[in-house]
């Protein structure tokens, strides 16, 4: 026999459908099997134990069984057998033991009342109901009573008594006025448990005639009235008068003051109270107090803690509420009211009994001939129940005999069965609270294994699921089960499988492997019986792209991807869904294969789209919330409040954001008075106010508007509020801008910026001016304009100060007094010009001018500055006048010096100077002259080389444009260029300064000249000229060059030089790949020799030629680099030195930094006669153009 492994907590579910499974199997469902299998009889449905029936309605009492053959049904009444047959109003339902009392046709439901019991029987076995108790529902009327009126002094407690009839079931009660309203309930009045009214303490307040209890009375769907109770409070103001007037000295001892006093209960009486409550139902405990104040109650479980999530407080905390209680219940539970005056307390002591419950209730028995079982009956209570077992509905200990079973207690224990051993049991377990009742059978057959599932069934599961393999089994005795995979494969177990007790295969977690078919075997003594199953593992389907969260506005589109990846053999349908319902009907969704999009989306569209991918075996789906955005909706009802004639305060309700959160409202206002309809910016808050205090101007008629913003835009603006007119009054403010400027010499301007829109305060509004001259005591001068903002006051001294003040005022009065400010007449031009003007020569292009300044008197306005006048009179080296342009410069302020900048040298210059206040400019100081000292002279206009010779060359030059002085000579510098461009050393030869030409002799034939050119005054050397030129060739070496190009033409000669090229090729590589591997060019020699012609002499010793750099400074160079040699470039220095120093530079460094490459610069343009080759072609030397 296999045995069941076990199962974990996780596969709950798991377990429950199996075990619903296991109990099929005990009594089996097949329609095929039960029509051939005997069975005794079940109850399958049957009445409450204790049913109450609606007397107007025919009574139905329920009784189904089932079994093999089907069983017969009979009734017992009040312990006694009821014969139907005898009843006409008694029926049976057909194929049913369910009677049916008719009472609709003057029958009356309480000649039924009794306990009834149903007994269905077949030849296996009877099976009895519960007693079904029959009672019909009362609800009786209110006895006939006489209300009095209650009279009730303020403050004091009152309780107002209900007393329903007794009614079955009973009734619900609560309390309402003549209107039908509940009547409102609170701390201080409140309905207990037992329906009458409390009060804690009574107020004026609750005097009424209508204070009604109700009593309904569900079963009969009626709703019984007391007579209405008239309540009368005396409020302790006017109890003295209505003392002598309408009470007896009886009924009140004198009216005393209303006074507080600590709490009491009313309702339970005494400081202790017991209560019993049976298990699983609902505990409630009350405590209701008065009090003056109303006191608050509070609950406390002795010696322990209130259950967490099973404790309720009603009717304000008088009430506490247990459900599902327990023996762990039981206790003292203490109510403690209390207001500031003092305290009380009640403890209750509860008690939980229970009815009886089932521990182990018996299950039915299948056994087959000679096996053995037992039946078990286990119940709980308190107090404990008693067990007794019945058989076929007889007591056991007076039922016949049967010697294969055995009573112990409450088991009974079956040995060696037969088939005459099948019954119905029946298992009593009963207390004082209440009673069980129990049916099982022991039903005794001799069957061979069947297999109930399919033959050849298919399973079709996802991969990574549990696969649950059905072999469904009926046999007696029990058959075993065996199961096995593929046609010849051994039988199936270990940790891959869970073997059920019910047949079924369980493969936790299927994979793909797991395909195939598998055979269940079952076998017992009686025989053996075998079925095939077949199982698909299937790819799970899967969401490889799933829609994501979107933002978008109103009004745009938006799609929503879901690709889904499936196995081949499924064929999957793509479902969407919005807010887990249908989308809507509507052509702005578009469903494509892998996506969903919404054109022109709107508010409603907000929400959470679901793609749901389904096949036959397996779902899947994935979400995206779509948050559709838009600017606000427009505030609405706009409230005016606090109305002040300065201020008032404005309220609104948002309107909904759209899904982006208002930031800040902007208020708005419109003056109906003076520009109706134009709406002006007010103010604005923070997105998270409602109401904003406003500041207003007087005499304003105010419309407001509010406009929401968020990060999308502005809303619409919202109705316009109400209309709020501010009084008049006195202006607040005087006009701005108040300036006093002349426009003539004898004139005063007098401006003002005028007051706008609501400044006025008020109707009328005019501007008082007022001026007088500052300093000579004059008293002011006023005037009252209207509708402008310039006076002009005529006569006055040229260029004089005024105080000005300008004072608005309207019908209801003048602004505050305003400031003074000053301003002048109008000016005149200056009267006198500097004096002592005086000039200091800097150096060739810079002067320095001094004057006396004038005195404030004579500027006659404000002083803006000194003008300076200026202008070339000729230039001393030309002799000759030039067109006169003046040149000026404006020194702002009383300043007394100025600076004359890019003056030219050695010129002469006249300069006057003249003071300049707002009118114009004052006369000028008899003109200046100055001499510009002697600069260095600018390049020489040209340098022209021509007619070269073996051995000379022509130059030509013109003089400099700018001189700038006396010319005192020319320098002409020249070095040898050789082939490989470097330079050799450096000639310098000087020439008078009224040369135009020189013929430069003993050079050296074919070679390439540089030469740089400049001019010299006595203040030093000019800018210089550079150019390059080249001697011809000798013949006799033009000839011998001839021939070496007839030995070259040579083809024995021609494979020489092609051998020793390639070779050349061979070791260039092999140095190339040296190189890269980090050897470094050894340049340092030649950086060393690369120094400043200026400073390195020539190298006389072995006349070697340095490089050659044709630098953009044209500098001149001597044999080695252009570097100078107190500046060599090394390692650590910088590539800027390299720049500075080192002109013209095309090279780069080593990864150990240092340089590799050679200076070259820019070659200037040599002429057409200079092309010439200084060296023959010869073999070597083509050798060398070829590497």
């Amino acid at each position: 026999m296999m045995t069941k492994k076990t199962i974990s907590a996780s596969r709950a579910s798991l377990i429950l459908f199996l075990c619903r499974m296991i109990t099929a199997l005990e009594v089996p469902l097949d329609p095929i099997l039960l029509k051939e299998l005997s069975q005794p009889p079940t109850i399958t449905q049957q009445s409450p134990k204790d049913y109450i029936v609606d007397p107007r309605e025919n009574i139905v009492i329920q009784c189904e069984a089932k079994g093999k053959p089907p069983p017969s049904f009979s009734w017992t009444r009040n312990g006694t057998h009821f014969d139907i047959d005898k009843d006409a109003r008694v029926t049976v339902k057909p194929n049913s033991g369910t009677l049916v009392i008719n009472i609709m046709n003057g029958g009356k439901a309480e000649a039924y009342e009794g306990v009834y019991q149903c007994t269905a029987r077949n030849e296996r076995g009877a099976a009895i109901s519960n007693n079904i108790v029959i009672r019909p529902s009362r609800s009786p009327l209110w006895t006939k009573e006489k209300v009095e009126p209650k009279h009730v002094r303020e403050g004091d407690p009152l309780v107002l008594h209900c007393s329903p009839p007794v009614g079955l079931p009973p009734p619900i009660i609560f309390w309402m006025d003549n209107s039908f309203q509940r009547l409102p309930q609170n701390e201080r009045v409140s309905q207990g448990l037992n329906g009458d009214l409390y009060f804690s303490n009574v107020k004026p307040e609750d005097t009424r005639e209508d204070y009604i209890c109700y009593a309904r009375f569900n079963h009969t769907q009626t709703i019984q009235q007391k007579q209405p109770i008239s309540v009368k409070v005396f409020s302790m103001d006017s109890l003295n008068e209505t003392i002598s007037a309408n009470l007896s000295d009886t009924d009140f001892y004198g009216a005393k003051p209303l006074t507080e006093r600590r709490p009491t209960l009313l309702t339970p009486v005494g400081s202790t109270s017991n209560k019993v409550e049976l298990r699983g139902n609902v505990l409630l405990l009350e405590c209701i107090a008065e009090g003056l104040p109303t006191p608050v109650i509070r609950w406390i479980k002795e010696g322990g803690e209130l259950p967490i999530n099973r404790t309720f407080f009603e009717n304000f905390k008088k009430t506490l509420k247990i459900v599902e209680v327990s023996e762990a219940d039981s206790g003292k539970y203490k109510c403690v009211a209390r207001n500031p005056l003092g305290s009380t307390h009640h403890t209750i002591t509860v008690t939980v009994k229970a009815a009886p419950y089932w521990i182990t209730a018996p299950r039915n028995l299948v056994l087959s001939p000679g096996e053995d079982g037992t039946l078990i009956c286990r119940a709980n209570g308190n107090p404990k129940p008693n067990i007794s077992w019945l058989t076929n509905g007889v007591p056991i200990a007076i039922a016949p005999e049967d010697p294969s079973r055995k009573v112990d207690g409450d088991t009974i224990i079956f040995s060696d069965v037969q088939e005459r051993s099948s019954a119905v049991y029946q298992c009593n377990a009963s207390n004082e609270y209440g009673y069980l009742l129990a049916n099982a059978f022991v039903n005794v057959l001799a069957e061979p294994p069947r297999i109930l599932t399919p033959a050849n069934k298919l399973y079709q599961i996802i991969a990574n699921n549990p696969a649950l393999l059905d072999c469904a089994f009926f046999g007696s005795p029990v058959p075993e089960i065996e199961w096995f995979k593929g046609v010849k494969g051994s039988i199936l177990h270990g940790d891959l499988y869970v073997f059920h007790d019910n047949g079924t295969l369980e493969i936790p977690v299927a994979q793909k492997d797991s395909t195939g078919t598998y055979t269940c075997v079952a076998r017992n003594k009686l025989g053996k019986v075998q079925n095939e199953v077949h199982l698909e593992v299937k790819d799970p389907t899967m969401i490889i792209k799933q829609p994501e969260y979107k933002i978008i506005q109103k009004g745009g589109q938006v799609s929503f991807e879901c690709t889904i990846k499936h196995d081949r053999t499924l064929m999957p349908t793509i479902t969407w869904l919005k807010d887990n319902g249908e989308l809507p009907v509507d052509e702005r969704f578009i469903i494509h294969k892998d996506s969903l999009a919404i054109m022109n989306v709107t508010d409603k569209d907000d929400g959470t789209y679901t793609c749901v991918a389904n096949t036959t075996l397996d779902s899947v789906s994935a979400s995206a919330v779509l948050t559709v955005v838009d600017r606000p909706d427009p505030p609405f009802d706009l409230e005016l409040t606090d109305q002040l004639e300065r201020s008032i305060q404005l309220s609104w309700i948002p309107g909904y954001d759209n899904n982006s959160p208002i930031t800040n409202f902007v208020i708005e206002y419109e003056d109906g008075m003076r520009e109706p309809g134009v709406w002006h910016y007010q103010t604005e808050v923070h997105g998270t106010q409602t109401t904003v205090q406003l500041k207003l101007s007087p005499y304003v008629n105010y419309s407001f508007r509010v406009i929401a913003v968020n990060e999308i835009g502005r809303s619409q603006p919202s109705e316009a509020s109400e209309q709020y007119l501010t009084k008049a009054a006195k202006p607040d403010e005087n006009p701005s801008g108040v300036q006093g400027i002349g426009s003539e010499p004898d004139n005063l301007v007098i401006i003002w910026e005028p007051l706008k829109g609501f400044q006025s305060n008020g109707p009328g509004l005019q501007y008082k001016v007022s001026w007088r001259q500052k300093d000579v005591g004059d008293e002011w001068t006023s005037v009252i304009v209207a509708n402008v903002s310039k006076y002009i006051v005529s006569g006055t001294p040229t260029f004089v100060p005024y105080e000005i003040k300008v004072q608005a005022l309207n019908d209801l009065g003048y602004a505050p007094e305003p400031a003074e400010v000053i301003g002048h007449s109008g000016e005149d031009l200056p009267m006198v010009a500097p004096g002592n003007v005086q000039v200091h020569i800097v150096n060739s292009t810079l002067a320095k001018v001094h004057w006396d300044p004038v005195p404030l008197k004579t500027v006659r306005g404000h002083l803006q500055g000194y003008r300076i006048y200026y202008w070339k009179v000729q230039s001393l080296s030309k002799r000759r006048q030039r067109h006169v342009e003046k040149k000026i410069l404006t020194f702002s302020g009383n300043k007394t010096h100025g600076m004359l900048p890019g003056l030219e040298p050695y010129s002469s210059y006249k300069l006057n100077v003249r003071v300049v206040n707002g009118k114009g400019e004052g006369p000028a100081s008899p003109d200046k002259l100055f001499k510009t000292p002697e600069g260095v002279p600018s390049s020489p206009s040209f340098l022209k080389i021509s007619n070269p010779t073996l051995d000379s060359l022509t130059l030509e030059w013109g003089p400099p444009t700018h001189p700038n002085g006396v010319l005192i000579a020319y320098t002409l510098k020249f070095q040898p260029i050789n082939s490989t461009h470097e330079l050799g050393p450096l000639i310098e030869i000087r020439i008078p300064a009224n040369e135009t030409s020189l013929i430069l002799s003993n050079l050296n034939y074919s070679t390439r000249y540089k030469f740089y050119f400049y001019a010299q005054t006595s203040v030093g050397s000019g800018s210089q000229i550079t150019e390059e030129a080249v001697t011809i060739m000798d013949e006799g070496k033009l000839a011998m060059a001839s021939r070496q190009v007839d030995i070259a033409t040579q083809g024995w000669f021609i494979g020489l030089m092609c051998a020793v090229a390639l070779l050349i090729l061979i070791l260039l590589i092999v140095c190339f790949i040296r190189r890269n591997k980090g050897g470094k060019y050894p340049v340092k020699e030649k950086e060393d020799a690369h120094a400043d012609p200026e400073i390195q002499p020539m190298k006389e010793d072995d006349g070697t030629f340095g490089e050659y750099s044709d630098a953009e400074d044209h500098k001149p160079l001597k044999k080695g680099s252009r570097t100078p040699s107190d500046r060599t470039v090394k390692k650590e220095d910088s590539d800027d030195s390299l720049v500075d120093y080192g002109e013209g530079v095309n090279g780069q460094f080593n990864e150990d930094g240092s340089f590799i490459g050679q200076y070259s610069g820019k070659k200037e343009k040599e002429p057409a006669e200079g092309n010439e080759s200084s060296e023959a072609p010869s073999p070597v030397n083509a050798m060398n153009s070829f590497v």
